[in-house]
């Protein structure tokens, strides 16, 4: 007897307790409360049970919260179906400081439900001290160095960023820069240095060493600053399950017990002065190439008519930034027609500071004077010694032609008439002519033709078919419940043809599957919500339904119920299956009228 009563007890602590387990809940999360400044943190809202009305946005002085995207996860425990709505915000903090994200409310399933406040705390990018780095604690930290303390505006240069890891790091991945001051460079593509790897000693703790190239070129003068520059990394490590009886570890081999832990690194600001170019002993031909260079020219053919083309080709060739490299103005050049220049650029290194930029320009002579094309030069300032630098090459003999006067036609055939008119007398009067010729009936002007009328027609008659189909199309753009509801609307006309094959070919287990998600595609249109979030509760649940009469509600209650059945006791008979399919389309007929 006391064992019944227990068991009674049970059954009805267990039915008080299912309303509350099926209640909607609403919760955020942060995946971090610390980040520096540079980095993202991501902010969720998990809507459990229920759909919500409206995804409430943040809003925080200092944080910018954009949207990334929205998930949905359907579990099914002990026979009961729960659907988790998850959206997900990027937050990029603006400054430094402690944040509070305030409780958010959201209307879930008819509930009014708020969430807990969240605390951020975001810090400045900071690399870690001497002292820190010496003890052998940090698992990774990254070094920031540049070649010279002193620039000139317009150099080229490549700063190193070592990445450390420590010797007990067994892996790396997801490395991925979230900030770069750059105030004063133009940074190019980073990459890491090929086969310069190597181990150090930092403190008591080996490291090993991987170095990465960031080309810069300096734009601007006065004091810089490169840095601190920040990264996320994803390292793995052995877990402290393995311990000595991890066997794949004794033999030498890696571990396949590692634990992955993602770091945030920051590199040390590097200051860097950037000096002006002297305006002292400037070439008047200097375009404002920085580095070092050398130059090649030639041309040809040398031997040419007044007009003809003459090709001019110079390379130039060495090491700094070739986007500033253009061919100089030559105001020696006289009596000669110029032609817009082509280009084109090799680069020789991974960075393009080094490599060769071909100019090629097309000159004529305009008069037969001209001997020689005059020499070429170029100006270039060299920072490694601090003096500008002009490379000319001499000039090109040239021997041009006079243009020949073309000949005019020998007027042969006119001479001959006009001798043959000479020798006969003129006619004053001409003869009357016999025969006027046949006659022809004059048609009426082209612009009183009817085919031509009509022809003039189809022009616009396309452009106002191309107008309405393009009003219809931006409608259905900017109404994606219209495009929803049509293709609801063709997913139901073919899965009820669908169904009545699967009830001809006697197909229970098909039959009642596409019943289901037909009820699911439908009900989901009608009440804007995910298909895969539709139950047989939302006839009870949802207000959206309360305008459809109570037959058809009926009748999806009797149709949910008997895809529930079907799961246990399968319907083999065609005839049923048929009058199964003949509710449904009557249902979704009277379904596709309700107003919502």
């Amino acid at each position: 007897m006391r064992s019944v009563l227990k068991i009674l007890t049970l059954i009805l602590a267990l039915a008080c307790l299912a309303p509350a387990a099926l209640a909607a809940s609403f919760t955020a999360t942060l995946d971090r409360d610390t980040i520096m400044l540079g980095e993202t943190a991501t902010l969720s809202l998990a809507f459990e049970g229920a759909q919500p009305r409206n995804v409430p946005s943040p809003n925080v002085p200092g944080l910018y919260f954009s949207q990334a995207g929205t998930s949905q996860n359907v579990s099914i425990v002990n026979g009961a179906m729960t659907a988790t709505v998850t959206v997900t915000f990027n937050v990029t903090p603006r400054q430094t400081g402690a944040f509070t994200i305030p409780a958010l409310t959201a209307d879930v399933g008819g509930q009014q439900l708020s969430t807990a406040p969240l605390k951020l705390i975001v810090t400045k990018a900071a690399a870690p001290s001497a002292a820190v780095v010496n003890s052998g604690n940090e698992l990774a930290f990254l070094k920031l160095s540049f070649p010279k303390d002193q620039v000139y505006v317009g150099e080229c240069a490549v700063a190193r960023m070592d990445l450390y890891l420590r010797d007990d790091v067994q892996g790396l991945d997801q490395f991925q820069l979230t900030s770069s001051p750059t105030d004063g460079f133009s940074t190019g593509k980073i990459a890491e240095l090929q086969n310069q790897r190597h181990r150090v000693q930092v403190g008591n703790r080996a490291y090993t060493v991987i170095p990465v190239a960031v080309p810069v070129t300096i734009t601007r003068t006065g004091s810089l600053t490169l840095g601190p520059i920040t990264a996320n990394i994803v390292v793995e490590l052995p877990s402290q399950g393995g311990g000595q009886g991890d066997m794949f570890r004794q033999f030498g081999f890696r571990s396949l017990f590692n634990e992955q832990k993602q770091l945030s690194l920051a590199t040390g600001p590097v200051n860097v002065e950037s000096l002006p170019l002297p305006d002292r002993d400037k070439p008047a031909n200097f375009t404002g190439a920085v580095g070092s260079f050398e130059m090649a020219a030639s041309a040809g053919p040398t031997t040419v008519t007044v007009g003809d083309p003459i090709t001019v080709r110079v390379q130039i060739s060495g090491r700094g930034d070739f986007s500033s490299v253009t061919l100089p103005a030559q105001p020696s050049w006289h009596n000669f027609k110029l032609y817009p220049p082509t280009t084109k650029l090799e680069t020789g290194d991974q960075f393009g500071f080094q490599g060769t930029k071909t100019f090629e320009q097309i000159v004529s002579p305009e008069n037969a004077d001209v001997k020689d094309l005059p020499s070429f030069s170029f100006s270039f300032f060299n920072p490694s010694d601090g003096q500008y630098h002009t490379l000319t090459e001499h000039g090109v003999a040239l021997t041009v032609k006079a243009a020949a006067a073309t000949p005019l036609p020998t007027p042969t055939l006119a001479a001959a008439q006009t001798a043959a008119s000479d020798n006969q007398s003129p006619q004053d009067i001409l003869p009357i002519k016999n025969n006027l010729g046949d006659l022809t009936v004059a048609r009426a002007p082209l612009l009183a033709r009817p085919g031509f009328l009509a022809m003039q027609s189809l022009p616009v008659l396309a452009f106002l078919a191309a107008f309405v189909w393009r009003k219809r199309a931006d409608r259905l753009a900017n109404n994606p419940r219209l495009r929803r509801q049509r293709a609801v609307a063709q997913l139901v006309r073919d899965g009820l043809n669908d169904l009545k094959q699967f009830a001809t070919e006697n197909k229970s287990d098909d039959f009642f599957a596409l019943l289901f998600r037909l009820l699911q595609e439908q009900l989901g249109e009608r009440l804007d919500c995910p298909a895969s979030a539709i139950t047989e509760n939302v006839v009870e649940e949802q207000a959206g339904l309360r305008n459809a009469p109570e037959e058809t509600l009926d009748s999806l209650r009797e149709l949910f119920q008997l895809c529930n059945q079907a799961r246990y006791a399968p319907v083999r008979g065609t005839a049923e299956l048929n009058s199964v399919a003949a509710k449904l389309e009557k249902t979704m007929g009277e379904l596709q009228g309700v107003k919502v």
